[in-house]
């Protein structure tokens, strides 16, 4: 049975007291920080991404550890708009790799993940009480990234037999629209980051997948021997436009399309991070990411993980990076989305190890990040801080 925790500071302690009788009821809904535990110290769950539903509660996706596989389970978790837990779901350990993004169509989420022994990738459907899981077979092995497009799915995966990487699109019940494959470039020794990726025996790349609103699709994988940010549109053999990395050792840490060849994003090269709020990345070229250049992060681990949204605050278009700092918080960073300006920082975290699973803005116009914390220092557990939209509006003002 999950245990939470909530921790807050003496200020928001009094502020709830004092209004929780008639001055604002809903506080605890805006604002709240939250640790799940449970009584199975030996388990570790590690989220991956985050929803809220129609009640204004949460949906969790997240992998956990299996003892007898190479692969990571399916952990599923709801909580409600304060951040209290309801349910959570094991799933069938047969079914493993769960991967971003966590995605909602209608009153329903998708998410992608594979089968353990036939690394058949499958489409998960569930509903927004996890009272139904449904999984459908995509006839595509080794996923690495899911993302929205429209009322279907743009998908990455592997191809292990003639090592290719794969863009594909996905209708709602897991049939392949259209696809197209790119070489990695030939040996083993291009091969092996992506096998200690799946296995989690190495680093874990920041593969993703996507669309430019009304103009290319793209993936973040590799190509031609390198870790790539690959445009195509489905029609030509070879892509429209490539932004190399370096080997693995360097590329794209996290894309967001804003408009035509306008990107919000970030990089990282062997080790250092940039953040680049304000990028145009050619879909029509071959060009470099060491070539972008960026604002240097090295309050950031190295080759951190990054996230980035576009949030709407006090009217104002806003872009929030999320990452994790060497102080062992997570870091949010403000910029603003039509000039690439820089805002204001947050910080958030205390006393255990905190990282960056995801972040969205929510129905009141506050922030839910999902993030992993260490109990004992060993024990991956999720943990959510929601950022009120008062909150917020402090912040970039």
């Amino acid at each position: 049975m999950i245990r939470f925790f909530q921790f807050i500071s003496l200020v928001v302690v009094f502020v709830m007291v004092s209004c929780s009788d008639d001055t604002n009821p809903r506080l605890d809904e805006q604002s709240f920080t939250k640790l799940y535990d449970n009584n199975k110290f030996n388990s570790s769950y590690t989220p991956i991404d985050i929803k809220q539903t129609a009640d204004k509660g949460y949906i969790i996706v997240a992998s956990r550890v299996l003892k007898e596989s190479n692969y990571r389970g399916i952990y599923l978790m709801k909580v409600d708009s304060k951040g209290n837990f309801i349910k959570e779901v094991e799933v069938d350990p047969m079914y493993v790799n769960p991967v971003a993004k966590f995605m909602g169509l209608q009153d329903e989420f998708y998410f992608f993940c594979m089968m353990e022994l036939s690394q058949a990738t499958q489409l998960v459907k569930i509903s927004s009480d996890l009272e139904s899981i449904e999984f459908s077979e995509v006839g595509k092995r080794y996923p690495f990234a899911g993302n929205m497009d429209g009322n279907s799915f743009v998908l990455s995966t592997y191809d292990d037999f003639n090592k290719l990487s794969e863009i594909s699109l996905v209708n709602s019940s897991g049939g392949i629209l259209a696809t197209k494959s790119f070489s990695i470039g030939v040996g083993e020794d291009i091969e092996e980051p992506i096998i200690n990726h799946f296995i989690k025996g190495g680093t874990q790349l920041p593969f993703s997948v996507g669309r430019i609103p009304g103009g290319a699709y793209y993936f973040n994988g590799f190509y031609n021997y390198t870790f790539s940010l690959v445009f195509t549109d489905f029609v030509a053999e070879d892509p429209t436009g490539v932004v190399q990395g370096q080997q693995e050792g360097g590329g794209l840490s996290a894309i967001m399309p804003i408009a035509a060849n306008k990107f919000a994003a970030a990089r990282f090269n062997f080790g250092d991070n940039f953040i680049i709020p304000n990028a145009t990345l050619s879909s029509s070229s071959i060009t470099s990411s060491v070539n972008l250049g960026g604002n240097t992060f090295p309050e950031l681990v190295p080759n951190a993980h990054v996230r980035i949204i576009h949030a709407s605050i006090n009217s104002k278009n806003i872009l929030i990076y999320a990452s994790d700092t060497k102080s062992s918080q997570i870091g949010l960073y403000f910029y603003d989305e039509s000039t690439g300006a820089f805002i204001a920082s947050e910080y958030l975290g205390f006393s255990n190890p905190f990282e960056i699973a995801s972040l969205i803005q929510t129905e009141d116009e506050g922030l839910v990040v999902c993030g992993t914390t260490n109990m004992a220092g060993r024990f991956p557990r999720p943990t959510l801080f929601k950022l009120s939209k008062e909150k917020l509006k402090a912040i970039i003002n």
